[in-house]
């Protein structure tokens, strides 16, 4: 559970007055995902972000305003906006936030969608973001939902929708009908409209944090634990050595394991956010680790090691029967070049290049780039959300 969850779950059970401002809309250059948040309370205490301090005081002073009975708004804040350049918004982007005063009834759905994160259960929150009803929330789990977003029909419709994006741990703008028909938000975004009882509705998935396993149990391993947890990773450390794997070494890793690496990587979950480095530069230890991992699903696969040390292993791969297209994921020696010495420093090196991974970018200077620095936030890839 993170703390901005924590805290958040805190006020629900203070029963203090807060408003969540939601960021469902981007166009152009942003620099947050879609679904990141900013809660205001009662008490003047503020938690997340939405913008990276471009547009939060105006956000504060509106969701203060809200507070405590008032209705819900959708605001935006673009580069064009009088208010919006007051605020610092200078990246060229449109952001789009719904900001949510939470009366009693509802900050009793919210503490029990932050109570399902504590408890790494996969849930999903909807909102109505355009038409009627706005601001209502829906909080969707794979065998049930809480609230309501107007409907019964409308209900059962976006329950549905919203439990195929759980599985697959997406976000979606949906385009909803009077009579419950879902369908994705068209192209340019045409205004809904009130006469034929149309909405959109923001669902965002909240999934268990995704998994690191780190092989081998060095001072590398416990930089990475560090950096791994600071990004959302659930960290494991697997070591077949007992000497080395000992918790007390690791105080930000989730779980340290005394096994095989092979063995372990063979018997525990491993899904396609999973990443794995190994690093213990020892053949018998590295080979048949790389062997599972590379056959597995996982998203990306490092290894520690000099480049000969990487032919050798390749060798010693291929003669174990993977094939070209399994080799190819393998990310060896890991990391990006950016003259790295300390673990902290290899650290950072491998973690950037996970995230250069995941998100698509480049791994070159921005300096040496040209466009946006933030891309545009898909609505329907998976994402890193704040409060997972």
């Amino acid at each position: 559970m993170s703390e901005l969850d924590e805290e958040l779950w805190q006020w629900c059970q203070r029963e203090v007055p807060f408003a969540v401002a939601t960021l469902v809309g981007v166009r152009g250059s942003a620099p947050q995902a879609l679904g990141a948040f900013m809660a205001v309370n009662s008490e003047g205490q503020v938690l997340g972000g939405l913008s990276g301090g471009c547009i939060e005081g105006a956000v504060y002073d509106l969701a203060t305003s809200l507070l405590p009975g008032g209705a819900p708004r959708l605001a935006t804040y673009g580069v064009s906006d009088d208010e919006a350049l007051g605020a610092g918004l200078s990246c060229g982007g449109t952001l789009e936030v719904l900001v949510v005063p939470f009366g009693l009834p509802d900050r009793a759905l919210v503490s029990e969608v932050v109570s399902s994160k504590k408890r790494a259960e996969p849930v999903a929150l909807a909102l109505v973001t355009m038409g009627e009803r706005l601001g209502a929330s829906l909080g969707i789990w794979p065998d049930r939902a809480e609230g309501s977003l107007g409907t019964g029909q409308l209900d059962l419709a976006v329950t549905a929708e919203a439990q195929r994006l759980l599985k697959k741990g997406e976000n979606a703008v949906l385009r909803c009908g009077p009579r419950g028909d879902v369908r994705g938000r068209p192209p340019g975004r045409a205004a809904v409209s009130r006469a034929r009882g149309e909405m959109e509705v923001f669902v965002q998935a909240f999934l268990p944090p995704p998994r690191f396993i780190v092989c081998g149990a060095s001072d590398l391993a416990s930089a990475l634990a560090r950096l791994g947890c600071c990004l959302g990773y659930r960290v494991t450390i697997c070591d077949a050595r007992a000497l080395f794997a000992v918790p007390e070494r690791f105080r930000d890793a989730a779980e340290v394991v005394c096994d095989w690496p092979h063995r372990y990587l063979s018997s525990t979950a491993v899904d396609e956010r999973t990443v794995i480095c190994v690093l213990t530069h020892d053949p018998k230890f590295d080979v048949p680790a790389l062997e599972v991992a590379l056959r597995g699903p996982a998203a990306y696969v490092g290894a520690l090691g000099s480049r000969p040390a990487h032919e050798h292993r390749l060798a010693m791969l291929r003669a174990a029967g993977l094939g070209t297209e399994e080799l190819r994921r393998l990310s060896s020696p890991v990391g990006l070049d950016i003259g790295a010495i300390t673990p902290e420093e290899v650290a950072v090196s491998v973690m950037a290049d996970v995230v250069r991974r995941r998100r698509g970018g480049t791994g070159l200077p921005l300096t040496e780039r040209s466009g946006p620095i933030h891309s545009t936030p898909s609505v329907s890839g998976q994402m890193t959300l704040p409060t997972g």
